[in-house]
C-alpha cells in the first residue's frame, strides 16, 4: 500500500502532466502526499551575504511556486504537505523521500538525450538510481 507519495515538481512543462498521473493513482484516503520543488543553490559568484537583502526576483519566484504547489494541494484527495527546499535537486528529492519514509517518488523527465542528457544531467536518472522506494518517472508526451 502507497502510504506517503513525494511528487517532485520542477515548474516546468512537464509538472501539469505529473500532477494528471498522481490524480489517476488509485491513493488510499489514509496516503500522504508531499509536493516538492528544489530551487537550484545560488551561483557562487552571485551569492549574497546573510546580513544583505536578497533580490525581489527570488523573493517572487518562490512565491510563485509556493503558490502552484498549494493549487495542487488543493486538487488531492488526500493529506498533503509542501516542501520547497534549496540544494541539488536529485540529493533534495532523496532526503525528503527518506524523511518522510516514502513509498514511491512520482517524478518528471524532460527526455533529454546524447549531448544534453550528459551536459546537463537527468534529475530522474540520479534520483531512480539512487532512491530507497520505488520511483514513477513521467515521460513527456
Amino acid at each position: 500500500m502507497l502510504k506517503t507519495i513525494v511528487v517532485a515538481l520542477d515548474g516546468s512543462e512537464i509538472t501539469e502532466r505529473v500532477i494528471q498521473t498522481l490524480q489517476s493513482l488509485a491513493l488510499p484516503k489514509a496516503s500522504k502526499v508531499v509536493l516538492c520543488h528544489v530551487f537550484p543553490p545560488p551561483d557562487t559568484d552571485n551569492e549574497l551575504p546573510a546580513d544583505r537583502p536578497h533580490p525581489k526576483s527570488a523573493e517572487v519566484s518562490y512565491l510563485q511556486i509556493e503558490k502552484q504547489l498549494q493549487s495542487y494541494q488543493k486538487q488531492l484527495p488526500t493529506e498533503s504537505e509542501l516542501e520547497l527546499v534549496t540544494g541539488d535537486p536529485a540529493e533534495e528529492i532523496i532526503r525528503i523521500a527518506n524523511i518522510y519514509q516514502a513509498d514511491l517518488i512520482v517524478i518528471g523527465s524532460r527526455g533529454l538525450t546524447g549531448m544534453k542528457r550528459i551536459v546537463q544531467g537527468s534529475v530522474s536518472s540520479q534520483v531512480v538510481e539512487d532512491a530507497h522506494c520505488s520511483v514513477l518517472v513521467v515521460k513527456p508526451k
